[in-house]
């Protein structure tokens, strides 16, 4: 019996400094590449209307489009891109608060592996660096972000699917 493309085996392991959720999503790495790194394809499974484009280097920014975030903009600093392979960039984690200035708190980092898999492309997120975030907010920007990234997982194989191109 196959396997549902949206349960696939995504597995997830976290510490408290980093989380990291894996899964196989039914696409070429050339295809999950391209879904990664153009800015209005990430937008569209993010869930974000960003600008710029992605390139070491850069920063990609725009609102988040998701019921309940449209006030929160996100900022992403492109840091490094091995084409079909790894994608890296820095942000400042669950930043949702309009009355806080985060600019002056350490970033995380966030990396997407690639991988070619027999049934599509292996992805493996991880975002680390919690343990450099303040205090009073770790925890919280934490369980939220590893929450998020479980959606996202699922959101970028779903994605996949309806625009497989």
């Amino acid at each position: 019996m196959d396997q549902h493309p949206l349960e696939s085996k995504a597995q997830t392991e976290s510490t408290l400094d980093r989380i990291q959720k894996r899964t196989v999503v039914r696409a070429s790495p050339t295809r999950v590449w391209r879904a990664l790194t153009q800015t209005e394809e990430f937008g569209t499974w993010f869930g974000a209307k960003l600008t710029g484009q992605f390139v070491p280097g850069s920063t990609v920014r725009g609102p988040i489009s998701h019921k309940g975030y449209e006030h929160v903009t996100i900022e992403i600093q492109v840091e490094r891109m091995d084409p079909e392979r790894l994608l890296a960039f820095r942000w400042h984690p669950f930043a949702v608060d309009p009355a806080v200035d985060y600019a002056s708190e350490p970033t995380t980092l966030v990396t997407f592996e690639l991988a070619a898999h027999p049934e599509g492309t292996s992805l493996v997120v991880t975002e680390s660096g919690f343990s450099q975030i303040p205090a009073g907010r770790r925890s919280l920007a934490f369980r939220m972000n590893d929450q998020g990234w479980g959606k996202q997982i699922e959101n970028i194989a779903r994605h996949l699917l309806q625009t497989p191109g």
